[in-house]
């Protein structure tokens, strides 16, 4: 599965590349490159994969695909600030607000995202029912009711009075995480204008796994290995999947969610069988 990931991401990174290209040398420029360098590019193999599945071209499947790393990038560099997470370590390298500054950091992260919008409306894409679809569907997927509504209740959980409950974290993950791999997972579906039910399916369990794999990791993991600071949650007493469950029975729970995954593909046999090895991988990594 490594060798797949790693293969898909080198293809999206020189598409990445590419459209970076007229950005120029500046700062924000600069920093945009930077912030959407490396990492497994999980979501982006999700389009790519969920397009193939349904004959969609991968030059098609190119822009939705380094649509979502964009977005996501974009989610890092401001999750990453001082006013959100304080983080200084991401992917293993100074985060963009301590390479440059805050300031730049903000203008990266409103680039970028700008940039994803602009990504999905290519021409490329398909027809302008297709483009309005992808660009409406990761709005909804990154806005208020999706990524940043997890986000916002993630901070409040920091001061809450009482530690969120299993639903609770639950329902936050979905947005946090679970938003852009929903619509990751079911973007080639969207594109081929069929039933996106079953890639749904498989991306909400998926997403839950892959946040509880997070949480084993930020109680198991190194910041060499995790690529970012690891034990944050526990030292300011939030709740998580592992404080809630236990490490065993987190892991019990991300392996089931696995298995519901897979179920779920059950419609497209044998040719899904690189998202049910990628659910694996999901709570396999280390980072």
């Amino acid at each position: 599965m490594q060798a797949r990931l790693a293969s898909e991401a080198a293809s999206l990174q020189a598409h990445l590349d590419h459209v970076l290209a007229p950005f120029g040398a500046g700062p924000v420029a600069a920093g945009m490159r930077y912030a959407t360098g490396g990492g497994k590019r999980i979501r982006g193999f999700l389009v790519m994969e969920s397009a193939r599945l349904h004959d969609v071209p991968e030059t098609a499947a190119l822009w939705p695909a380094t649509a979502i790393e964009v977005m996501h990038a974009y989610s890092l560099v401001h999750d990453d600030l001082p006013a959100m997470d304080n983080d200084d370590l991401r992917r293993g390298q100074p985060t963009v607000h301590v390479k440059w500054d805050e300031a730049t950091a903000i203008l990266v992260g409103d680039a970028l995202q700008s940039l994803a919008f602009e990504l999905t409306c290519h021409p490329d894409c398909g027809p302008a029912n297709t483009r309005a679809d992808l660009t409406l569907s990761l709005a909804r997927a990154a806005g208020g009711q999706g990524m940043v509504l997890g986000q916002a209740l993630d901070i409040a959980a920091e001061t809450a009075a009482t530690p969120l409950t299993l639903e609770e974290i639950t329902t936050l993950q979905q947005g946090k995480t679970g938003a852009l791999i929903l619509w990751s997972a079911t973007a080639g579906a969207l594109m081929a204008g069929t039933d996106t039910g079953p890639l749904g399916r498989y991306a909400r369990a998926l997403g839950l796994a892959f946040q509880i794999q997070d949480d084993v990791i930020d109680v198991t993991g190194s910041a060499a290995t995790a690529g970012k600071a690891v034990g944050k949650d526990a030292a300011a007493g939030k709740a998580t999947f592992v404080s809630l469950l236990g490490l065993e029975g987190a892991r019990t729970r991300a392996t089931a969610l696995v298995d519901e995954a897979c179920d779920a593909l059950s419609s497209y046999g044998m040719r899904a069988d690189a998202l049910r090895d990628l659910a694996r991988f999901v709570i396999s990594r280390q980072s």
